[in-house]
């Protein structure tokens, strides 16, 4: 039988339950923003928007490790949210048109 060494193998379980805390700091945040009759229409769907958005960026960062890639994957994972940014400008645009 062949022994398996772990010698290089960190773990990551307290990185981990950092970004869970913070997600579910974040989700808490996003379940309180539809209550706050002080916002807008606008104001809570913008809030709603980007939390999600940077709720995605942290669990691309952390769990599919685009923190261990190179600068080049990280650049192509980068390519959607561009295309994400030219649809929101194109909506704004037709909406104040």
């Amino acid at each position: 039988m062949s022994e398996v060494s772990h010698a290089g193998h960190k773990s990551h379980k307290l990185e981990y339950f950092k970004v869970f805390l913070v997600l579910t700091a974040l989700t808490v945040v996003e379940l309180i923003i539809p209550g706050m009759a002080s916002l807008s229409q606008f104001a809570k769907g913008s809030s709603l928007t980007f939390l999600a958005l940077g709720k995605a960026a942290i669990v691309a960062w952390s769990y599919m490790h685009l923190k261990d890639e190179t600068k080049w994957m990280r650049f192509v994972a980068l390519i959607p949210v561009s295309a994400f940014l030219y649809a929101i400008m194109v909506i704004l645009e037709s909406l104040y048109r």
